[in-house]
């Protein structure tokens, strides 16, 4: 069966750019142009508006010239208006040759806006496109509003395309302006043009304010339309135009009858460049490119991945450059952390892997994140604990530290089943729990707390401020010199349970 060609048109960076506080740099725009063609290789870009800026200008003279040196100029696209010849002069000046001409696709802004009639507007259309063909500059015509003409005013539309029929332009773009279709009208609206017009090319534009853009955009392909415009991570004015690498996962998996042209497996390398650039972050579920897309939570689905990949789908991360992980919480079973340990090139026998697994639940119930980089700490703290019998607990304790006041600390500990209290200050609050601990000890015991001589504080590589964090005290008594460790998210509470590690050795 002969595949149906559909292209593929980026708008990232002319309709993704009216995304709400982003604004790309001429130097960004330049990187992103570059990236969306030879990497991404769709077909076609929207690069900018005219007249927006002087930066606009000097953005769009930058990407036609390394358009025209690499054979791509027929391939850029700028958003021009029906404003007496001004839009031409600015793309003439910017280098590029296609012009996206924005006009009245409804009887209601046709009435309110421009205040015009159906053939005052067609008249100003004519001149603008023919101004186009004497500048060697191709017109594409955007139907603005499109899809409420086609629900309120459908006579104007089909009015304006018997018009469109005559003029010499290459494309009509149907833009969803509002974003208010549902899936059956983006087919009815499409095929009832295809019908009427077979030999048209229509480019559908959804937008995503229902959250149905992909499903319009794949109601619209049904329907016969010739082209697409997708936008990175979904970048647009309010909620968004359809996404590129959800439609592109959409098409290559379920409609196996369409030919694209767009290079999935850089698909997330370029939305990553983009959120930097953009500053507009990807939401952690969002389908092909989120952080958690690929992650599996629930110890059952790591258990079905063991046991002949149960909890797959088509669309597997490697297509996108990506991996699959396997999450560390309190819905963590055996089959997530012996995957992780898999990764690590680490292996547990089953007591030791049903120890590191209670503590990985336990630290999921304090709604700690837990990731891979901590697990090896994890194991150390763990093993370590359990390697010895605790008769020395830390109870409890309160820490205050307060701007012009020395910390202070009263702590709370249980010593062979004995509870004794203390409070102490000191210059820091380690420093006012060890001096509690001091006065224990003195008052209680015969023993004398090591002196410590190492203190140092380390998060697994990669990590953020709320990653876990391990405190490795060195002490020395009149004996020997030795390490403790202790791990949390809080730095002092880690060092007080590396502390409280050294109280049951020194009780041993």
């Amino acid at each position: 069966m002969m595949k149906r060609k559909i292209e593929i048109m980026d708008t990232t960076l002319r309709d993704g750019e009216q995304t709400s506080g982003v604004s790309f740099s001429v130097s960004e725009k330049l990187t992103i142009a570059k990236l969306l063609l030879e990497e991404l290789k769709v077909d076609r870009i929207e690069v900018a508006s005219a007249r927006v800026s002087k930066g606009e200008l000097e953005a769009v003279q930058s990407i036609s010239s390394w358009a025209a040196e690499n054979k791509y100029l027929d391939k850029i696209e700028v958003l021009t208006f029906v404003d007496g010849g001004k839009s031409i002069k600015w793309l003439k000046e910017s280098g590029a040759r296609v012009q996206n001409l924005l006009t009245k696709g409804s009887l209601n802004h046709l009435t309110h806006q421009l205040k015009k009639t159906a053939e005052e507007h067609f008249t100003d259309i004519a001149a603008t496109i023919a101004l186009a063909k004497e500048n060697d500059i191709e017109t594409n015509v955007y139907l603005e509003d499109w899809s409420n003409g086609m629900r309120n005013s459908s006579d104007y539309v089909f009015q304006f395309l018997d018009f469109l029929a005559g003029q010499d332009i290459k494309r009509v773009l149907l833009p969803d302006t509002l974003g208010i279709l549902t899936p059956k009208e983006s087919f009815a609206f499409v095929k009832e043009l295809r019908d009427a017009y077979p030999k048209m090319h229509f480019d559908f534009h959804a937008h995503n304010d229902y959250d149905l853009s992909v499903a319009n955009v794949l109601q619209a392909i049904d329907a016969g339309v010739n082209g697409l415009h997708l936008t990175i991570n979904g970048m647009g004015e309010r909620a968004g135009n359809a996404p590129l690498a959800s439609v592109i996962a959409v098409i290559n998996d379920f409609l196996p009858e369409i030919e694209i042209s767009v290079n999935e497996s850089s698909l997330n390398k370029v939305s990553k460049l983009v959120e930097n650039f953009s500053g507009f972050r990807i939401p952690v579920n969002k389908p092909v490119v989120g952080a958690n897309v690929f992650t599996q939570t629930a110890g059952i689905h790591a258990d079905g991945d063991n046991k002949k990949n149960l909890y797959f789908n088509d669309l597997l991360p490697e297509r996108f450059g990506r991996k699959r992980k396997y999450a560390l919480g309190k819905t963590s079973g055996k089959a997530n952390i012996q995957k992780n340990l898999q990764d690590l090139g680490l292996q547990l026998n089953d007591e030791d892997l049903k120890k590191v697994t209670l503590r990985i639940i336990e630290l999921g119930d304090k709604k700690e994140l837990v990731t891979q980089e901590d697990l090896p700490y994890i194991i150390s703290d763990v093993l370590d604990s359990s390697s010895r019998e605790e008769t020395v607990v830390v109870e409890s304790y309160v820490l205050t530290h307060a701007k012009g006041l020395k910390p202070s600390t009263t702590v709370s500990i249980k010593i062979n089943g004995e509870i004794f209290e203390a409070n102490a200050s000191g210059d820091g609050q380690f420093d006012a729990f060890m001096n509690a601990l001091r006065k224990v000890y003195a008052d209680h015991s015969n023993k004398t707390i090591p002196t410590l001589t190492d203190y140092a504080v380390r998060i697994p590589p990669g990590s953020n401020s709320d990653a876990l964090c391990e405190t490795i005290i060195t002490w020395k008594n009149k004996k020997k010199e030795f390490i403790t460790r202790g791990l949390d998210s809080d730095q002092t509470v880690s060092a007080i349970k590396a502390t409280q590690k050294m109280l049951n050795i020194l009780e041993m």
